[in-house]
């Protein structure tokens, strides 16, 4: 079963460090975006997890927890346009006049990929949860310990958090990104662990199947951390991946963004990841690892640079954007960015959401934030040197 901070939290309310890039250091001088003076569009919002832009200005953002889809007009004003009614509402994209999303049931017991035209009703395009259950396309990976002695295994609850101590994937499903191209809906599926693709006809289908992360060694600690038998202390775990994010490449690859299934901050490492998916072979391959909280990804169409949202990432762990090379490996930059969720480029401008997942007393606080910053021919350039 998939363990995660911020996937958890949607369900019950709805590297290496990388050295912050300076001026003089890392760009020859050229100064670097300042995400501290983006411009403000929209402030304002609870949970602002997905994100969109058309090649207008016109903005679409889904407040998750509280299942809403707004627009965002070029001016900053903000429209209620679906209210889930305690659905769950997430993975937005647009392709010319259309607007998809996903409604998803509190419980998961639901999962449907919507159509909303301008001056319509939605309409339900394609079932993901029946894809799900159809299909399960994740119980190609195993997951948790690996060579567990049974006279170990035997000693774990199967009813507990973590289930037994060795299973292949299970029933659920949670869209949390989608990407709308001339070939259909893709949508990356943080329950399902897969990519899949929405036809227009309304076919589903499996692209890929992320891989299990890499082990990790049960300590000591970990083991009271979760609440392991004391007798698993040595072994390996497999967590399973989570993917967030899914945008096309200008290789014709899809990039997506993956969390680590278990601990979202860096308590077990910095394992998020981005991989890149033939969407027509189905091969997965890796392309940049070392992240924390990597729950979105926008691709310049021009250049190939890749920017990482990073919830929690780095040295306070409050969050970074990082800036990646289009040959992947290690970030060439990182910027601190309060709690970032969902990033987009439309042009040379870069749209964030921010403050996205900042707990208060009473839960996450509803003062999350659309921005935008443009970014200079000459410091996209000099990124890659």
């Amino acid at each position: 079963m998939e363990v995660s901070t911020l996937t958890a939290a949607v369900c019950a309310a709805v590297l290496t460090s990388v050295a912050i890039a300076t001026p003089a250091s890392a760009h020859g001088g050229i100064t670097p975006p300042n995400f501290d003076e983006a411009e403000i569009l929209v402030d304002g919002m609870l949970s602002p997890l997905s994100l969109d832009v058309e090649p207008g200005g016109t903005a679409w953002i889904t407040q998750n927890f509280p299942g809403l889809l707004n627009q965002v007009t070029k001016r900053g004003e903000r429209i209620d346009v679906v209210n889930g009614n305690g659905a769950e509402i997430g993975a937005v994209s647009t392709r010319h006049n259309t607007v998809y999303y996903a409604e998803v049931a509190q419980d998961h017991s639901s999962a449907m990929l919507m159509s909303l035209r301008t001056g319509k009703e939605p309409v339900p395009v394609g079932d993901l949860w029946a894809h799900e259950n159809q299909e399960n396309p994740d119980q190609v990976n195993s997951y948790g310990f690996l060579d567990l002695p049974e006279s170990c295994a035997s000693q774990f609850d199967p009813a507990g958090p973590f289930g037994p101590p060795a299973y292949t994937g299970i029933i659920d499903t949670h869209p949390y990104a989608s990407l709308a191209t001339r070939d259909g809906v893709y949508v990356a599926d943080a329950g399902m662990n897969a990519i899949v693709k929405v036809s227009y006809d309304g076919g589903v289908s499996t692209v890929a199947v992320l891989p299990a992360t890499p082990p990790v060694v049960a300590t000591a600690e970990i083991v009271a951390q979760f609440g392991f038998p004391a007798c698993a202390t040595g072994y390996s775990y497999r967590f399973e991946p989570v993917p967030t994010d899914v945008e096309l490449g200008p290789d014709g690859w899809l990039y997506v963004t993956s969390l680590p299934g278990g601990p979202e901050d860096a308590s077990l490492g910095e394992r998020g990841a981005v991989y890149r998916v033939n969407p027509k072979s189905g091969e997965v391959v890796p392309f940049a690892t070392g992240y924390v909280g990597a729950t979105g990804l926008a691709v310049s169409e021009r250049t190939g640079i890749v920017f990482v949202a990073e919830m929690f990432g780095g040295a306070d762990g409050t969050g970074q954007v990082s800036v990646v090379p289009p040959w992947g490996g290690q970030a060439v930059a990182a910027f601190p960015v309060t709690s970032p969720a969902a990033i987009e480029l439309s042009g040379k401008d870069l749209y964030l959401t921010k403050d996205a997942f900042v707990l208060g007393p009473e839960g996450p606080q509803p003062i999350g934030k659309l921005v935008k910053i443009s970014l200079t021919n000459k410091w996209l350039k000099s990124s890659l040197n």
